[in-house]
């Protein structure tokens, strides 16, 4: 008896093994606030002067070995969308609305009319019973349990300073290259310590874990580079499957020379600040390159899954140059806005043997779906989370590019103050999609906007006015929503109540 339960388990162990070796290597390749145009790679319906502006071969190449998603979103800012993420949740359910900082601290600018909802400023949390933070099983978990080796590269942002969260490793990475609580680079520049003292990491801005790098001449993005290749070579030797969650600090300010390739861009004519942004789009494209040519090197590549995404839309206000929220043209607005230019995102997935080579989905997906979709690709069918899940899988993109979906609503919420002045559907803004249409929710004026994205991408002819069932359909589907997740709301000042949900008005 004894001899068959050996047996058994000798059975069991040796299927787990064989399971673990054929489940894929994932990279999630995550850059910070770069626009739906700010490459090479067209994901429009024509080549734009901005495509033609910026040299980005890599992501080239990417699409050309997978699939292109022309209607793939994220929320108007980073925290939430990282914890969106992380969780499978919509920022609407998670309330990690604005971005994260210090510990019970929120970001948001005061407003003559409206006070700030109480968001959950702490962000992320792993474990129960720290005020104002969202209590949820977080992805890496997940993966760790299936026998990944988990890799957290670049900026986190998944929570605020001195809570669990903000140290990656508590969410269950394995490894942490560089990731803590703060949202932006101190420096990209290894002589200026990434924003450290010599020697030491400096709170909030400077980056940490790199002081090999300072002093020298590395570029915050290509020291990125060198640490997770470093990092994917121990699972590799030991043929376990790994999880890199590639984060790069880039594009977000402060725009900084990189003098790796700068030169052609001011050879171009461009002026110094969008100089040194496309710039900082060419070291992250080539961070894309050096891995996929890591990937072949080894000869894992065939075996390893590549999504590349955006946390926001582009920045699109000083120091860039030029008119604020015209950088992410034909879309209205950027950074901060529910306007198309501030949620829709370039994204790219390359999955061998599972998708076809240069194919485009135009099935409109939102960043809370990574969670469930990496967990069907690494084959974890059965699980349990402490949180509900909003995403859904979008797998079935992947293997049908033309598969549609159009019942299906997106939801975003921003019920913050995040600038101090008024711009194009910055604060207090929700949204909904559903199919071609998308309404838009001014919170603290009452009024709502329709657009038609098929016929009119750039929102410029709002057509509410015209179809006013349907802006009742939508205001209702939104509120629903909203209702159900407890969305927090700012109220105003004058009376202390909260501002109506649009089926309200």
């Amino acid at each position: 008896m004894k001899k068959i339960i050996l047996f058994l388990l000798l059975c069991l162990y040796v299927l787990n093994g064989i399971a673990q070796k054929q489940r894929p290597n994932i990279i999630v390749f995550l850059v910070d606030d770069m626009g739906w145009q700010d490459c090479s790679v067209p994901f429009w319906t024509k080549v734009t002067d901005l495509n033609k502006r910026y040299h980005t071969p890599n992501m080239e190449r990417l699409a050309v070995d997978g699939i292109k998603f022309t209607n793939a979103y994220a929320t108007p800012v980073c925290s939430p969308s990282r914890v969106s993420l992380m969780t499978g949740m919509n920022a609407a359910n998670h309330a990690v609305t604005n971005w994260t900082l210090r510990k019970d601290q929120s970001v948001d600018y005061p407003d003559s009319i409206l006070q700030p909802p109480a968001w959950n400023v702490n962000g992320l949390s792993p474990v129960a019973g720290i005020d104002r933070t969202v209590n949820a099983t977080a992805l890496p978990i997940m993966l760790k349990d299936a026998g990944y080796y988990n890799i957290h590269c670049g900026k986190a942002h998944f929570a605020a300073m001195e809570t669990p969260a903000a140290d990656p490793i508590n969410i269950g990475f394995d490894i942490n290259i560089a990731g803590h609580a703060a949202g932006g680079p101190g420096s990209y520049l290894g002589e200026e310590n990434y924003g450290n003292k010599k020697g030491e990491h400096t709170e909030p801005w400077g980056v940490p874990g790199l002081e090999a790098y300072h002093g020298s001449d590395t570029f915050l993005t290509e020291a990125l580079t060198i640490e997770a290749l470093k990092a994917i070579s121990v699972p590799v030797k030991k043929r376990q499957p790994f999880f890199l969650y590639m984060a790069h600090y880039a594009v977000h300010v402060p725009y900084t020379a990189d003098k790796r390739f700068i030169k052609k861009y001011l050879d171009a004519g461009l002026p110094q600040k969008e100089a040194e942004y496309a710039a900082l789009i060419e070291g992250m494209d080539k961070s894309l390159g050096d891995i996929m040519n890591y990937l072949k090197e080894k000869k894992i590549d065939k075996n390893t899954i590549i999504i590349f995404m955006s946390d926001n839309g582009g920045f699109s206000m000083p120091p860039r140059s030029g008119q604020p929220f015209t950088h992410n043209l034909p879309l209205m607005g950027g950074k901060g806005s529910v306007y198309e230019g501030g949620i829709r995102e370039p994204m790219l997935v390359k999955w061998p043997g599972k998708v076809k080579p240069g194919t485009v989905a135009h099935q409109y997906v939102i960043i809370e779906d990574f969670f469930p979709t990496i967990l069907e690709m690494a084959g974890i069918k059965k699980y349990k989370t402490i949180q509900a899940i909003d995403g859904r899988s979008f797998v079935p993109v992947l293997k049908t590019s033309t598969y549609r979906d159009t019942a299906r609503s997106l939801i975003w919420h921003f019920p913050n103050k995040w600038i101090p002045e008024e711009a194009p559907g910055v604060n207090y803004h929700s949204a909904i999609r559903q199919g071609s249409w998308k309404m838009i929710y001014n919170m603290k004026t009452g009024t709502k906007e329709l657009y038609n994205l098929h016929s009119d991408i750039g929102e410029q002819n709002d057509l509410s006015g015209q179809y006013p069932l349907l802006v009742k359909k939508l205001s209702l589907l939104l509120s629903d929503k909203l209702r159900k997740w407890n969305a927090p709301l700012p109220s105003f000042k004058n009376n202390g109540k909260p501002v109506a949900l649009p089926d309200v008005l």
